[in-house]
């Protein structure tokens, strides 16, 4: 017979988490299987009594999280299979009777679905329901081909041989979006069931922008070629073949130069940000785009330093004849615009590059990551 480890995630939740715990009792017991239930409680009510006096096994998580409390717990589960959910009884204890068949059936992964099940009114805002949910994880699938609808969905089941492959290590939100991501990076066979999802009794702990924008960020560390790379290499293009025109006719297109220096010098920082999120999913032991692991692995610093020492030269070479030609003028009034911005956009590119390969060789010190 195989165990069941329903996981759950704790905070403040006195109100329902008694109910929660006699529910999924009662579907262990109704489809013939042994299980336990782990609470992982940072609370400030009465939640952790509540939950051991209904036979859960609580457990106080040494940091704050929703993540840090799904890795204490997984360290702390005995089953074969683990269950996810939370504990305010937006999900139903009973959905396990749908999903724990399909890992009994060869499934590693099998995910809730909200969008394809039923949204109680109430539920789920409609900024979430039609825009936050299907657009991060339309990005999450086009990104990683996880193939599913609802990648932000807290219930879920997973074989513990499935979680042994799967590099968990995000603390906060958006380690629900780093299952999804592991999962499919790992080849892990998924599965999805439609869930009713019901009103949360009390507070939501939810922020709407700043968890959406985790989710980004972190999708960002394990794929920044289309976020950052590809759109700072076309801002790059753009940005020199307009600064370079407008400088080589040697006609006064202010306009022109400032719009070509701006492009320039964002697309380059975007560059720079690309490689800054790549250095930092390899310290982080992320697995990383192909394009990037390329990168870093000819990544030197003394070749930054020089590129970035050469920028800067070559900023003060234009700064200095600008001093000479006021000079030679007597100090007086001064025309040099043109040089002036090549001056400042050159050295602003030499900076950037200097203390950037200074940042990604720290990030790179202990990773693994060797430098030619």
């Amino acid at each position: 017979m195989s165990v069941v480890s329903l996981v759950i995630p704790t905070r403040n939740e006195a109100e329902t988490i008694g109910e929660c715990i006699e529910r999924a009792q009662r579907t262990f017991a109704e489809m013939n299987l042994e299980g336990e239930v782990l609470v992982l409680d940072s609370s400030t009510d009465g939640t952790s009594k509540i939950a051991s006096s209904r036979g859960a096994r609580v457990i106080k998580p040494d940091k704050l999280g929703y993540g840090n409390a799904y890795l204490r717990g997984f360290e702390e589960a005995r089953g074969d299979w683990i269950v996810l959910m939370d504990g305010d009884l937006t999900y139903g204890p009973e959905e396990m009777a749908k999903m724990l068949p399909l890992l009994a059936g060869g499934y590693d992964l099998v995910m809730g679905s909200r969008l394809k099940g039923k949204i109680m009114p109430g539920a789920m805002p409609p900024l979430h329901q039609y825009v936050g949910n299907p657009l991060l994880t339309g990005i999450l699938n086009r990104l990683f081909s996880a193939g599913i609808s609802d990648a932000h969905c807290g219930m879920r089941a997973i074989t513990r041989q499935a979680l042994q492959k799967l590099n968990l290590k995000s603390g906060g939100m958006e380690f629900a979006s780093e299952m999804v991501i592991e999962a499919a990076s790992k080849k892990l066979k998924i599965a999805e069931v439609p869930i009713t999802y019901h009103p949360r009794k009390g507070a939501s702990k939810l922020n709407s922008f700043t968890d959406g924008w985790r989710h980004l960020r972190f999708m960002m560390l394990y794929r920044p070629v289309p976020f950052l790379l590809v759109p700072g290499l076309l801002a790059l293009v753009m940005g020199l073949i307009l600064t370079a025109g407008v400088y080589l006719q040697g006609e006064s297109r202010m306009h022109s130069l400032t719009l070509g220096g701006l492009l320039l010098v964002i697309g380059y920082q975007m560059l720079l940000a690309g490689l800054h999120f790549g250095a930092f999913g390899a310290a982080y032991g992320l697995s990383g785009s192909k394009a990037v692991k390329k990168i870093m692995s000819y990544h030197s610093l003394e070749k930054e330093l020089l590129l970035g020492m050469a920028l800067l030269a070559a900023g003060i070479f234009f700064g200095a004849r600008i001093l000479m030609s006021w000079g030679a003028s007597g100090f007086g009034a001064l025309d040099a615009a043109q040089n002036a911005m090549m001056a400042m956009i050159l050295s602003i590119l030499g900076i950037q590059t200097i203390f950037s390969g200074m940042f990604i060789s720290l990030l790179l010190l202990n990773s693994g990551w060797q430098e030619d």
